[in-house]
């Protein structure tokens, strides 16, 4: 599976957005350092808003393969300028969170990320997996098995 990064503001979904795609139990952290796990990486919001943090971003981006924006659709601004993308070395895409709450402006946080320079955008609840499937499947290289499949390629069964 390609490697992912996710770069996006604090309360964005980035946490949240791994936990779904690792298949884990969705629950309230704060991520306060980079979790470096074995194909995505989730970094702090704080570093995306630090103007000493973010240089560090740059050296993740380079040990992934693929570089995801984070914008949540309640965000009130956005973090990231226009035609950003260029800036990075790797494949980048755009990913609006939290789509299904109330205040929710996917149109809005879907022309930032246009506007940033994402070609690819996905939209994606966490919480009830929406979007989550599309993610991984983008992520898919030759030879991966996706969670879905698991019992196909079980020789017990």
């Amino acid at each position: 599976m390609k490697k992912l990064v996710l770069i996006g503001r604090s309360e964005a979904g980035k946490t949240t957005l791994t936990q779904a795609l690792r298949g884990e139990k969705i629950h309230y952290h704060k991520t306060q350092y980079v979790n470096n796990f074995d194909v995505i990486v989730d970094t702090p919001g704080e570093y995306a808003q630090t103007k000493g943090l973010g240089h560090a971003l740059a050296l993740y981006t380079y040990e992934s393969d693929v570089v995801g924006l984070l914008v949540s659709a309640t965000e009130p601004y956005c973090l990231f300028p226009p035609c950003i993308t260029c800036m990075a070395n790797r494949e980048v895409i755009g990913i609006v969170t939290k789509i299904h709450n109330p205040d929710a402006n996917v149109k809005l946080a879907t022309s930032w990320l246009e506007l940033a320079g994402c070609k690819k955008i996905f939209y994606v609840d966490s919480r009830q997996q929406e979007g989550i499937p599309e993610i991984l499947e983008y992520l898919r290289e030759d030879g991966d098995v996706m969670p879905w499949e698991k019992d196909a390629y079980d020789p017990v069964n």
